[in-house]
């Protein structure tokens, strides 16, 4: 439910008409496709649970057939408000601009013939209808495809019939009319139905979509070969149970019936909303070249550091933070592999990869690399959520191109952020250049999602992911570092310490204080460790983008713990940890969300930050969001969340994010 009321403020802000029009038609569409993948995975999940009979209550003490009935409540909540969002506010918003979304009544005399055209010579080679009778089974469904569902009569034997047709997965959701005017792809399909059923009378016609159990079941120690059975359940993938059946309100019962029949779906799985579905197709809308209507650009600065000495040399001489998107990660990161894979100097590069882009440069600069003769090692995690496919293809790339691949730990994802470089300095010393991130290698996420890097070549970091990465590809059982805290072996335990440690410090009167920012806060250990940090007296502020289950200022439990969220054009996504140590602060970033998945089951690191100045940057950052003079979201002790955007005069708060664009590393664009 967490996740869901996270969305719910995704949708609040295309709700909000201060922000800018293309912009909220794109919150339309990251929640439509946000509520696409809660379906695919964790609703399959809790399906899947209740299957096989392993219905055991959740971190929120509901059992899942009970959640499963507050989610379908909740969600047909949510998707009515996105459409009531779309239909009174943001097209009518978007036709005074000049942006019309209309439907096919609405088309002129030039228009419909125009589309006439279009579809005989574009679209209906496209098209294959599936009749359902004796002879034809009724059709599968795939996943997140858009279908017309259509009854027709045959005026010679007056048989009615139901049949299928799928929109082209190679048509856009709407059809460019011209002159910034659109309608949907079904709209023009349906009204050209009588060609397709020629010699028929078309009866009606319904547009339904499915949504599928996307999630992967592998048991890796019964696998010879991760990579081929990982690329049989891809394929399995498509045809997973149905978990949602989206119909347009105006469908006719007997069609419903007809669709939940055959396609097995209960009735809290039906959900009837106003058309158009498929509301994702919105970011074909937010992407309209029209500035006037956007989030002014901002060109991401290079950090100072860089500008005044070579990469290797300024990193040498002392560790560097870097804050994306608001610095580049062009110029670092990229730079940083690209320089590695072409510096003679370099005679070894190890790297981790989650996530990254279709086009990407950093592969590409360890295929160099490899070419170049150096030794380059990379730990591919090919179970990461729908990129799997990508990865096995960027995986077998690198093989072929001489880099040693492997696929991390059995029975654990590799989610941290590493990489390792090995040079010979200028003085013949051999030196590790390291960086330890909290977002993925992605260039194209990385312009939109907010993550820290650390570049370090201090020699304990250094040996921290030495030790790390010969765990990974080979054995070893090493659960303490330097400066780093991993999971599954050490970072639970390293958290719950400092969480104790802060109880003490406090006990003695000295400064003790808990700063966390996490993207989910759901481990019931943890979050009972900050109740008792907030019984003994220690003052907790959480900074938690999507789900938490904690339940801030319940007296004589959780009266001195903060929840804020802050949701905006940047995706929050870095993990900070901040302990007070007595007036020491202790600052810690990186890849670990406080899940029981990223704290037992997955591969995880964080970092700590040693440098005051570093330190002071977090710890600001980390109060800069709290502050009640900052816009946000903050939770009630009943769990619900309230947007606060205004002070008690009325004045807009600070937008943190606005904030941070505009500081002196800033630049932003006029366009």
């Amino acid at each position: 439910m967490g996740w869901l009321r996270f969305n719910q403020r995704v949708l609040e802000l295309a709700e909000d008409a201060d922000t800018p029009l293309l912009e909220r038609a794109r919150y339309l569409s990251i929640f439509a496709g946000n509520l696409d993948e809660f379906f695919m995975v964790r609703v399959a999940g809790l399906k899947r649970r209740l299957a096989t009979g392993v219905a055991v209550t959740s971190a929120t003490r509901h059992h899942p057939d009970e959640l499963l009935r507050r989610i379908s409540d909740v969600s047909r909540e949510l998707m009515l408000r996105q459409a009531r969002c779309l239909h009174d506010s943001v097209a009518p918003a978007l036709a005074e601009a000049g942006i019309r979304l209309v439907r096919w009544e609405d088309l002129d005399a030039d228009e419909r013939e125009r589309m006439r055209v279009l579809f005989h010579g574009s679209i209906y080679p496209l098209l294959t209808p599936f009749a359902v009778d004796p002879a034809h089974p009724f059709p599968y469904i795939s996943g997140r495809s858009l279908n017309l569902a259509v009854t027709v009569r045959d005026p010679q034997t007056g048989r009615t019939m139901f049949a299928r047709v799928k929109m082209p997965a190679a048509m856009t959701r709407f059809v460019d009319l011209g002159g910034d005017r659109f309608v949907p792809t079904e709209d023009v399909v349906a009204v050209h139905l009588p060609v397709l059923f020629e010699g028929m009378e078309v009866l009606e016609h319904h547009a339904f979509r499915v949504t599928r159990n996307a999630d992967l079941e592998l048991d890796e120690d019964e696998t010879d070969d991760l990579v081929q059975s990982l690329e049989n359940e891809l394929r399995r993938r498509r045809f997973g149970p149905l978990v949602r059946l989206e119909v347009e309100e105006t469908i006719s019962e007997d069609v419903l019936d007809i669709l939940r029949r055959e396609l097995g779906a209960e009735e809290r799985e039906i959900y009837r909303v106003p058309g158009p579905l498929n509301l994702a197709g919105l970011d074909q809308i937010a992407d309209l070249p029209r500035p006037d209507l956007r989030f002014s650009p901002v060109v991401p600065a290079e950090p100072d550091a860089l500008a005044q000495e070579g990469f290797f040399d300024a990193v040498g001489s002392g560790e560097l933070l870097v804050h994306h998107p608001y610095e580049s990660f062009t110029t670092t990161t990229e730079r940083f592999l690209a320089l590695a894979a072409a510096d003679p100097r370099v005679v070894a590069i190890k790297q981790t990869l989650y996530r990254t882009s279709g086009d990407s440069p950093i592969v590409e600069s360890l295929i160099d690399a490899a070419r170049a003769g150096k030794e380059v090692v990379v730990l591919v995690e090919i179970k990461a959520r729908f990129d799997e496919h990508n990865n096995i293809l960027w995986a077998r790339k690198l093989e072929e191109a001489g880099c040693h691949v492997v696929y991390g730990v059995v029975g654990l994802k590799t989610h941290c952020k590493l990489a390792l470089v090995v040079r010979e300095d200028d003085d013949g010393t051999v030196r590790r250049y390291c960086h330890v991130g909290t977002g993925n290698y992605n260039p194209g996420t990385a312009r939109v999602y907010e993550d820290f890097g650390l570049f370090s070549a201090a020699p304990e970091v250094g040996e921290d992911l030495s030790d790390l990465f010969n765990h990974l590809t080979g054995f070893s059982r090493k659960s303490e570092y330097r400066r780093l805290l991993v999971a599954p072996s050490g970072l639970r335990s390293g958290l719950m310490q400092r969480i104790a440690q802060e109880m003490s410090a406090h006990a003695r009167g000295e400064p003790a204080r808990i700063r966390i920012k996490v993207n989910s806060l759901v481990d019931e250990e943890i979050v009972d460790a900050l109740y008792e940090a907030s019984r003994a007296g220690v003052p907790v502020d959480l900074w938690v983008r999507g789900s938490c289950v904690l339940r801030p200022g319940l007296e004589g439990l959780s009266e001195t713990i903060r929840v804020r969220s802050i949701l905006g054009r940047f995706l929050e996504h870095s993990r900070i940890f901040v302990f007070e140590n007595g007036g020491r602060p202790q600052v810690w970033m990186g890849s670990a969300d406080l899940m029981p998945r990223n704290l037992d089951r997955r591969v995880e690191a964080l970092v700590r930050i040693d440098d005051p100045a570093q330190r002071a940057r977090l710890v600001e950052l980390m109060d800069l969001a709290m502050a009640d003079a900052t816009a946000s979201w903050r939770m009630e002790p009943d769990g619900d969340w309230h947007r606060v955007v205004r002070g008690d005069t009325g004045k807009r708060l600070l937008e943190l994010q606005s904030a941070l664009r505009g500081d002196r590393r800033m630049r932003a664009v006029d366009v």
